[in-house]
């Protein structure tokens, strides 16, 4: 019995002896210093001056007709059509039509028998019944100048006759579809020409009458 507690014994003193220097080389040991921070001073990124935009390059202004624009510097037109706001007009100018023709008119649509109005003063050239045209009228400008021609007339006013002077906005027709507008097609046809010969009042050169009728 005494061998084996000798041999306990012995073996208790040598993990007391290891746990000493354990303890000691745990106690001994440097604390670790933290890591050094370097800081570094940043050079701030100098940043380019915006670039100015470019200015925009102006929409080219399209030619006008100077005959137009002479026209529209001496008078003002009215809607030949009563109760007929400018926003409800079409642009039919450049319309083809039949034979190889272009329209050098715009249509304005109304129910039948719609007062139709001196779109300007001006004396009655001629009353005059065509194939195409139907019922129609050539008024003549105060200045002598243009020719303004309404088509497709259901009947003139009561006392129309050629020579009379109209003012502007007198009545002087009512719409209608004779000639070749169709049945049922009621519209006003209605065209400018500028003429240099009022006894040639057929003849002239066509002017677009919606820019004008849409001031």
């Amino acid at each position: 019995m005494r061998p084996a507690f000798l041999r306990v014994l012995i073996c208790v003193v040598w993990l007391l002896i290891i746990g000493l220097v354990w303890l000691s080389l745990t106690i001994q040991k440097p604390v670790q210093q933290p890591a050094e921070i370097r800081i570094t001073q940043v050079t701030p990124v100098e940043t380019p001056a915006p670039v100015p935009a470019a200015a925009p390059t102006p929409e080219p202004t399209p030619q006008s007709n100077p005959i137009a624009s002479s026209f529209v510097g001496q008078m003002q037109l009215i809607i030949p059509v009563a109760g007929v706001r400018p926003d409800q007009l079409i642009d039919t100018f450049d319309d083809a039509r039949s034979e190889g023709r272009v329209h050098d008119a715009i249509d304005i649509p109304a129910p039948a028998g719609t007062p139709v109005l001196a779109a300007s003063a001006g004396k009655i050239l001629k009353l005059f019944q065509s194939e195409r045209g139907g019922t129609t009228i050539y008024q003549l400008s105060s200045d002598e100048k243009t020719v303004y021609y309404y088509a497709h007339l259901q009947s003139y006013a009561d006392g129309l006759t050629e020579g009379k002077l109209v003012r502007q906005g007198e009545t002087i027709a009512y719409v209608g579809d004779t000639g070749n507008a169709g049945v049922g097609n009621y519209h006003l046809h209605f065209s400018i020409a500028s003429v240099t010969d009022p006894e040639r009042y057929w003849e002239g050169t066509n002017i677009n009458p919606y820019p004008l009728l849409r001031r």
